[in-house]
């Protein structure tokens, strides 16, 4: 369809109902709405659900509605903004889900679930041995006896 329409072809060309579905695909419009707005200042954040109308688009990516959430409310960082748990509607063209705006990064870091901050990119990596790899160590340590357990370990030489 883009390519029929990239080439010159007349929209009039196409049925009134493809038309319509072809000007909003392309165009990526979609529109933004809060409901039950809540200040929370106990976690320093605004908490809300955020219905998504999106004709001719099968989703909206979380970046594009943090940034369009960020104008509507002068939220200086969109780092802020956390969206999740969006389900479309049957039939398409209308998504729900819970977004968050927290007033600074810190308090972000301070009440988001670890899970949460890994996804928006700010969760710190696993330090230490892996799970395989301790039970390796483990495993030589009951092999042998004494001293030689700190070795077998991989301890101090």
């Amino acid at each position: 369809l883009k390519t029929i329409l990239a080439q010159g072809a007349s929209s009039n060309l196409l049925p009134s109902s493809f038309r319509r579905w072809a000007v909003g695909a392309m165009t990526g419009e979609f529109t933004i709405r809060t409901r039950k707005f809540k200040q929370n200042p106990l976690l320093g954040r605004r908490q809300f659900v955020l219905d998504v109308i999106h004709p001719g688009m099968a989703n909206v990516s979380k970046k594009d509605l943090a940034t369009k959430l960020a104008s509507m409310y002068k939220v200086h960082d969109s780092q802020c903004i956390q969206l999740f748990g969006f389900k479309t509607a049957f039939g398409g063209g209308r998504s729900t889900g819970f977004g968050l705006i927290y007033e600074n990064l810190d308090k972000m870091k301070k009440f988001e679930p670890k899970y949460r901050l890994k996804r928006a990119g700010l969760g710190a990596e696993k330090a230490g041995a892996g799970r395989r790899s301790k039970k390796d160590t483990k495993n030589r340590r009951k092999k042998v006896r004494g001293k030689e357990k700190t070795k077998a370990a991989g301890g101090k030489k």
